[in-house]
């Protein structure tokens, strides 16, 4: 006899209360750091086989992912807005609750996401020259984004599926319908790219596709029961406070997200001073760079659920402990994963572009950003905590620390007095600094939880 809701109610907060918080992490950040990776590989995917075409068609690639980012910023506000608060109901016990959230967060979604398309498609040249195109860039940028608007609806509400289902302990479904779609999108890459000679355009059908299968896998997750958060039109909530406690939750990840987006749009006018190649090769950096810090960002995620889940059942001493081990375990991870890259980052450079001009700001760009990943986890586990439990103010300070008051100055000074130098060191100064500020926020946080099952 299959258990009925109730009863696999309480199997998830006893799994949630009870599991010993370092196996907890450990299981639930897996399929997230799995989940990461696949998502970036198909992001390299596109990086690579694009910069095949050209070095501008290759800087494109920068340039679209300023673009999305701006969908990404409204998805994982809304997702992990949503996600934080349904993981406090169901610690609290409150299902119906956290259906409405669910619900809620999932149709705003759409409509959001919707309107950043159409906008998106009535102005996509001059859109794309904001974000930092150059004139020979600009073609290949737009047959790309067109198609990567196509699919915003639906890459922004897989953001919000994917972390309601991780803030549920339910991080191996999320997987699932990430690694299919990333797995999808890296297959038909070189069909489309390079068979079908359809070039960058390609590439954006690609991963338009993608995003549809991968959207519909996660979705079955919720409509065949395997979850407590339900999508319907009749949880859909009313009440206005509602939906501005699901931005404020998530806020952090708007601002984070978003100044991501203006973050890459600054480097791409800071480096087209250069010329394409420097595009080309900070577009490749970020990249690359990215797969380290996808695995810090997974190893977080896997904390997010469990200091969330517990929080909301007052047991504050497995916040911390979750806490404390998540940092450890996942600055080792970034410390030996960026070593690697350290020592091939010539050879990684030139795999994905060899052009002299290419690899010779490469290079010591990615070594340079691999020294700062050592401190990554410092500054986003913190941030990531204090999301997770509902603390909107301190968690949206820190968001706005590494692409933001960090990174801003950074990419506005060093340039103008060190050249292409401040290009290279913008990103890694600004990582070191927005983990300085981070650690007198985890400190407090360690020392102020109160004892167990106590306000």
């Amino acid at each position: 006899m299959k258990p009925t809701p109730t009863e696999k109610a309480e199997r998830q907060f006893q799994k949630m209360t009870q599991t010993p918080v370092t196996k907890l992490v450990l299981a639930l950040s897996v399929p997230t750091v799995i989940s990461m990776l696949v998502s970036n590989i198909y992001n390299i995917a596109d990086t690579y086989f694009v910069s095949s075409i050209g070095t501008s068609a290759s800087g494109a690639v920068g340039i679209v992912f300023a673009l999305q980012a701006i969908i990404q910023a409204f998805g994982f506000m809304i997702g992990h807005g949503a996600g934080s608060l349904v993981s406090l109901s169901l610690g609290g016990k409150d299902v119906e609750r956290a259906k409405k959230l669910a619900s809620s967060a999932f149709f705003a979604a759409l409509i959001f996401s919707g309107t950043i398309a159409v906008l998106g498609e009535i102005f996509i040249t001059p859109l794309m020259y904001l974000l930092g195109s150059t004139d020979t860039i600009l073609p290949y940028a737009t047959q790309y984004a067109r198609y990567i608007l196509a699919a915003a609806p639906l890459m922004c509400v897989s953001f919000v599926m994917n972390n309601i289902l991780r803030y549920e302990g339910k991080a191996a479904f999320a997987m699932i319908g990430i690694t299919f779609g990333g797995l999808l999108n890296v297959a038909l890459d070189p069909l489309f790219i390079f068979t079908l000679k359809m070039g960058v355009a390609g590439a954006g059908l690609a991963t338009a596709l993608s995003q549809i299968v991968g959207a519909g896998l996660l979705l079955s997750m919720f409509l065949t029961g395997k979850t407590q958060s339900k999508f319907s039109p009749k949880y859909i909530s009313r009440h206005l406070r509602d939906y501005l406690k699901i931005f404020r939750t998530g806020a952090p990840s708007l601002l984070r997200q978003g100044l991501n987006s203006i973050a890459a749009m600054l480097l791409n006018n800071a480096a087209g001073v250069y010329g394409d190649a420097a595009v080309a090769a900070m577009s490749i950096v970020g990249r690359v760079s990215f797969v380290v810090f996808a695995f810090g960002i997974g190893i977080g995620q896997g904390l997010q659920p469990v200091s969330s889940f517990n929080y909301g059942a007052k047991l504050y001493s497995r916040v911390r402990r979750a806490f404390v081990f998540t940092l450890i375990y996942g600055t080792t991870v970034c410390t030996v994963l960026s070593g690697g890259v350290f020592l091939a980052a010539d050879f990684i450079i030139a795999k994905f572009r060899d052009d002299p001009e290419v690899i010779a700001i490469g290079t010591p760009a990615l070594k340079a950003q691999c020294v700062a990943m050592t401190v990554a986890m410092l500054m986003q586990c913190t941030n990531m905590l204090y999301q997770s439990i509902g603390k909107s103010g301190p968690a949206t300070a820190l968001a706005s620390l590494r692409n933001g008051v960090c990174f801003i100055p950074m990419i506005l000074l060093l340039p103008r007095l060190l050249g292409v130098d401040g290009i290279i060191l913008a990103q890694p100064c600004a990582d070191f600094l927005a983990a300085g500020i981070s650690l007198p926020f985890a400190l407090h946080f360690i020392r102020s939880l109160p004892p167990d099952d106590k306000m």
